[in-house]
């Protein structure tokens, strides 16, 4: 086998068939597919197992009697994997036929590619970007590059940018050997950035390559608006920063940081009336301990600090901040579809 693919699943049989009917399409067929199941309790292992039958593909099960989280879950699967190379994908995505093979294409275009990012599409909107891969700036604020963006089919040009979204990712098991793989503690959200971060301290770089095309349901899992998204983000944020970013820009930045959190809390407070954001940063503060220790082992990884200096995204004023996320946004694909009628 060439590469592994990895799909993390809890409860998502709805998305099931469409994913297998593309990765029976796709050029690259010297794959193996690995399927970690969280827990679900609906039909999806059973519908995996008959579909991958049907389609003539090499299926992996692991199944775990609960919702792990995406991170373990994930990690389960590179553990597993009998290639030098594991391609991470959702399971509510629709890859293109060349997407594997696009992406495996990349890894020999520059020296100490870790990574590759594709190209993911709105699978409401086709036409705009949902992820082009991770944008990171100073004040530790992460977000899906590009999103939003009307796509261009016919984008050849191979880039560098931070890191891939692991919706949709092409990783090198031999920097995972080095670098470790996804945080279990993040549980889900933000453990693609914190991976990309440690790899860039580390001298691996990530190529994003436009022609390994593929449609998103974005948050298909917990919503964009849940509660329980916004907790964990905002404890990830927290956790994120201190492990990854090194000194002095940590305690140059940390003013910063702190000023654009609290702005965010009580944006949050204020726009939605919950303490989910609050209780997430808390969180994060009271893990502190223990993700210091971690912060250790990164921080003395560090190969090539330009590595990763020069990929940060610039600090925009804390009104500007929402426009990253507005394709995100309830009714964005509706306002979006009237525009583009226009």
């Amino acid at each position: 086998m060439q590469v592994s693919i990895i799909v993390v699943n809890w409860n998502g049989n709805r998305h099931l068939p469409g994913l297998m009917a593309a990765l029976a399409q796709q050029t690259l067929r010297d794959f193996e597919l690995i399927f970690v199941d969280n827990g679900s309790t609906d039909n999806s292992v059973q519908l995996m197992e008959e579909s991958s039958r049907a389609y003539g593909l090499h299926l992996r099960v692991i199944r775990n009697t609960e919702n792990r989280g995406f991170a373990v879950a994930c990690n389960q699967g590179i553990a597993a994997a009998t290639t030098d190379w594991v391609a991470m994908l959702n399971n509510d995505t629709v890859p293109e036929p060349e997407w594997l093979a696009r992406l495996v294409s990349t890894v020999d275009l520059a020296p100490r590619v870790g990574m590759v990012a594709a190209k993911m599409l709105s699978l409401g909107r086709p036409g705009t970007i949902d992820s082009a891969g991770i944008a990171v700036d100073w004040t530790g604020i992460a977000w899906d590059w590009r999103g939003g963006e009307m796509d261009d089919p016919a984008e050849t040009a191979v880039r560098e940018i931070f890191g891939p979204c692991a919706g949709s990712a092409l990783y090198s098991k031999r920097m995972l050997e080095q670098v470790g793989v996804f945080d279990p503690s993040y549980f889900i959200y933000m453990e693609d950035v914190d991976l990309a971060w440690r790899a860039r301290l580390a001298g691996w770089r990530c190529l994003y390559q436009p022609q390994a095309r593929i449609l998103h349901a974005h948050s298909a899992t917990f919503g964009d608006a849940s509660p329980r998204k916004r907790f964990l983000l905002g404890r990830n944020k927290v956790w994120l920063i201190a492990k990854n970013m090194p000194e002095p820009w940590l305690a140059l930045w940390l003013p910063f940081i702190a000023g654009y959190d609290a702005m965010a809390v009580g944006y949050g407070v204020i726009q939605r009336g919950d303490l989910a954001s609050l209780r997430g940063r808390l969180a994060g503060l009271a893990g502190l301990p223990t993700v210091w220790s971690k912060r250790r082992e990164v921080q003395r990884r560090i190969e090539d600090v330009e590595n990763w200096r020069r990929w940060m995204q610039p600090m925009v004023a804390p009104w500007q901040v929402p426009a990253r996320y507005r394709h995100l946004a309830p009714g964005a694909q509706v306002k979006q579809a009237h525009k583009e009628s226009r």
